[in-house]
């Protein structure tokens, strides 16, 4: 039964989960939610799997109707809400009732924000996954970003297990237009470059990469490499000196030289730098980067 309709879009909002793992050897890229912390907290207020898609929303926020009772969760980027023209806020589980308009106004921090409703949306699975590849059509609403008139279905309502309330998990500085992401080397030259330069996200940026403005690398003349596989959050250096921080849409294998790899425990935080946002890196060791997903694992509880 559809039970969610699209009555605007935003400027990008698409269905994404946890990603599409385990077809990188046959060019399949992962995808999935840029900010996979956020996307866990709104179904964990829900008390829905871990793994249930939300919608994924950019820049620019939707207005939704929801066409059965409902209760839903919006997490992540900051943006002013309303269910029938009253406040509601975000990082709480809100009760719908059936005909209710969810509006999204200002943006006020971050970028991405995700809607997580009882039940998860229940779009087909692709690959066994649910999120959307836009470059290729695959998965999520027709392997598309959400249009004016869809109509979504939800899984089946789950009761139980979920936060009332996370403000103190949302109070550590997520969205903040200056972010500072911690690195793993690969190359330590490469790396020393990122960890003294600062950085821009450019406007050329999508869900494949971020395209960072800055001081053009010392290693440009080294060309394309022969090409290997590639994991999110690495930074590639192409000839142009531009470094390039690929997300979450990225291909599955690349031919230029890898500086270093961002930290699971901070692509949350990358994933809700915007157009023009700074950036800068910290180069950090394993047993931290270790230490530090162990801490958000941890936060999240049983999720």
């Amino acid at each position: 039964m559809a039970a969610l309709s699209i009555v605007r879009p935003g400027m990008l909002t698409t269905v994404q989960d946890r990603g599409r793992w385990g077809y990188q050897s046959s060019g399949v890229p992962v995808s999935g939610a840029l900010d996979w912390f956020s996307h866990r907290l709104a179904n964990r207020l829900l008390g829905n799997d871990a793994g249930a898609a939300t919608l994924e929303v950019t820049l620019m926020g939707p207005q939704l109707r929801f066409e059965r009772e409902s209760a839903f969760a919006v997490a992540g980027a900051e943006f002013r809400l309303t269910l029938d023209d009253t406040s509601v806020q975000m990082n709480e589980r809100v009760e719908a009732r059936a005909g209710s308009l969810l509006k999204f106004g200002e943006r006020l921090h971050g970028a991405r924000a995700y809607i997580a409703v009882d039940g998860g949306i229940d779009v087909p699975e692709v690959l066994g996954s649910r999120s959307t590849h836009v470059l290729t059509g695959m998965g999520g609403y027709q392997g598309r970003a959400l249009r004016t008139g869809d109509v979504i279905e939800l899984g089946e309502k789950r009761s139980g297990g979920f936060f009332t309330h996370a403000r103190e998990i949302t109070s550590r500085p997520l969205f903040l237009p200056h972010g500072t992401l911690r690195i793993i080397a690969v190359d330590q030259r490469l790396t020393e470059y990122l960890t003294v330069g600062r950085f821009q996200i450019s406007p050329r940026s999508d869900r494949m990469g971020y395209r960072l403005e800055g001081t053009a690398s010392p290693a440009a003349a080294t060309g394309e490499l022969i090409s290997t596989a590639v994991p999110t959050g690495a930074i590639q250096v192409p000839p142009s000196g531009e470094p390039i921080l690929l997300m979450n849409d990225h291909a599955t294998t690349g031919g230029y030289a890898i500086a270093a790899v961002v930290i699971t425990a901070d692509l949350p935080l990358a994933g809700q730098l915007a157009p023009g946002d700074r950036v800068e890196f910290e180069a950090c060791s394993l047993e931290t980067a270790g230490e530090a997903l162990q801490q958000m694992e941890v936060v999240l509880g049983a999720s």
